[in-house]
């Protein structure tokens, strides 16, 4: 069971060194509106989001076999810890915060993308929180 633990934790923090990096890209994509820096910047967002949909399908397999494991089956018991509904609330609101940096990887690639550079920076800080949350929800089980 380390072994998974072990892959899970892996994969998680490089799911994350993308779920950082992206937005930074975003903010320098609407600062710099020309040619070359469009091409250079839509290539490096579609390259992170390729590795990030990667780790991202990994995140799950092993989540998914390590919550296996610590629940004997999915036994009913360890689901009804309150904790692991609010980290696994969190997960999803993550999970849909990729998805919506590709949507605006696509809006950027066609430029449609209507956001500042500014509303940029507070969006790269979304899931800052969240893994705030999940870690303080792991260690503590308040519920």
């Amino acid at each position: 069971m380390l072994w998974i633990k072990i892959f899970h934790l892996f994969f998680v923090i490089s799911w994350f060194a993308g779920i950082f990096y992206l937005p930074r890209l975003f903010v320098n994509h609407a600062v710099n509106k020309d040619t070359a820096h469009h091409e250079l910047l839509s290539g490096m967002e579609h390259r992170l989001i390729k590795m990030m949909n990667f780790t991202l399908i990994f995140v799950l397999i092993t989540g998914t076999l390590f919550l296996y494991k610590m629940s004997n089956g999915f036994s009913g018991f360890y689901f009804k810890q309150g904790w692991l509904h609010a980290k696994l609330t969190l997960v999803a609101l993550l999970i849909a915060y990729h998805f919506w940096c590709i949507k605006i990887h696509n809006n950027f690639k066609t430029n449609n993308e209507i956001h500042s550079h500014v509303w940029f920076r507070w969006f790269n800080e979304m899931p800052v929180f969240a893994l705030l949350g999940i870690l303080y929800l792991v260690i503590f089980k308040p519920f």
